[in-house]
């Protein structure tokens, strides 16, 4: 098993950021988690990666109980933060370095040049991390990510400050990651990103789960058709899925 969420719930107080998420992603999909600003979605990212402990449910990784085995679930996934955490005293290559001793990567230093050539970033490798712009850092934290080949991905908002063209490669790194049996989750306000290479997808709002499923379960559960516009399809399932949530509340509202 990739990822196996149960009955995920996280309060802080009297504040419910997150009720009863259950998922499961298998090995060789692409899982998308959906939602506005504030609908949970990095809160369950925290979660899975062991940052933030669940108020009640489960979280496993790679088959690990992420807070009974947390060092078996760690080594078992790459993350990457929408916000990359990199040692900025660090060239690329030696935070790299880095990275491949900890994980024990075979040829970690030819990987590290493929992957700096691959992400136009060779002539830059050798530069302070604390000298990149954002996009280029993003760029390192997923070569950081992808180097030990891990077999769960999990990506927090991953077009975050990249250029047109690293966006492209990057949609297939995903791509091409779960097609060789991983499993990846990410999260992301880019409908087109999310229809383009998610599998199976599950859509928050203020913490519960509006619809789950593949695109077509998500059309039968709205009652939509495939749109004539990339991205025109989730987009519609997306707010009628919404105006739903909004309509029922309305409803149950006292007069």
């Amino acid at each position: 098993m990739g990822i196996e969420v149960q009955g995920y719930t996280k309060r802080y107080g009297r504040h419910e950021a997150v009720r009863n998420l259950s998922f499961a992603v298998a090995p060789g999909q692409v899982f998308g988690l959906l939602g506005s600003n504030g609908a949970g979605k990095t809160t369950t990212i925290r979660a899975l990666v062991g940052l933030t402990r669940p108020s009640s449910g489960t979280v496993q990784v790679a088959g690990f109980d992420v807070w009974k085995e947390p060092l078996r679930a760690k080594a078992a996934f790459g993350y990457i933060p929408d916000r990359p955490y990199l040692y900025g005293k660090l060239s690329a290559r030696e935070l790299l370095r880095f990275v491949g001793q900890l994980y024990r990567v075979p040829g970690a230093d030819a990987a590290t040049d493929h992957w700096l050539d691959f992400f136009r970033l060779t002539d830059f490798g050798n530069e302070p991390v604390e000298t990149y712009s954002h996009g280029m850092r993003q760029k390192v934290a997923i070569i950081a990510a992808l180097l030990p080949d891990p077999p769960v991905l999990i990506v927090d908002e991953p077009m975050v400050g990249l250029d047109p063209h690293a966006a492209r490669q990057v949609r297939g790194l995903f791509r091409e990651h779960a097609d060789r049996g991983r499993t990846v989750l990410l999260t992301t306000h880019s409908l087109p990103l999310a229809e383009a290479v998610c599998d199976r997808l599950v859509v928050l709002d203020r913490g519960r789960v509006l619809g789950q499923g593949t695109m077509d379960d998500l059309r039968a559960r709205t009652g939509t058709e495939a749109g004539g516009v990339h991205g025109d399809s989730l987009e519609r399932i997306f707010f009628r899925l919404l105006e739903e949530e909004q309509a029922g509340r309305a409803a149950q509202a006292p007069a």
